[in-house]
């Protein structure tokens, strides 16, 4: 599985983005997606994960209420980030992981890593 995000950018406080991430591999549908967040001179921090079969979705408690996502198992095999209500906390590089697991990408342990997109949010 090779992953692609893209979508971020400077935006202000109280703003949104939807940041994508793009899947090669025609297992896509059967793996469990998804987002960490790195700021500078901070560790990796859990964003969000979303299971294979979309079904079930976790969330950090920083980003409940204002960051959804989703999958799209089709022609377009990509993930989504919808972030709303930007704060200037939520300025980090994401990244997008994948497993066959849930739990894997929960802990923090996934088996594939997509480059980050940068998404900056000014105060």
């Amino acid at each position: 599985v090779q992953l692609q995000a893209s979508g971020g950018g400077l935006v202000q406080a109280g703003g949104s983005l939807r940041l994508s991430c793009a899947a090669s591999g025609s297992t896509f549908s059967s793996y469990a997606m998804g987002w960490y967040r790195q700021a500078p001179g901070k560790k990796r921090e859990f964003v969000v994960v979303i299971s294979g079969s979309g079904g079930h979705t976790y969330y950090a408690d920083s980003v409940k209420g204002r960051f959804n996502t989703s999958r799209d198992d089709n022609a377009k095999n990509t993930v989504y980030l919808q972030m709303n209500n930007l704060k200037a906390e939520d300025t980090a590089v994401y990244y997008c992981a994948a497993d066959p697991s849930v739990v894997a990408v929960l802990a923090g342990t996934e088996r594939y890593w997509g480059q980050g997109t940068q998404v900056t949010v000014s105060s």
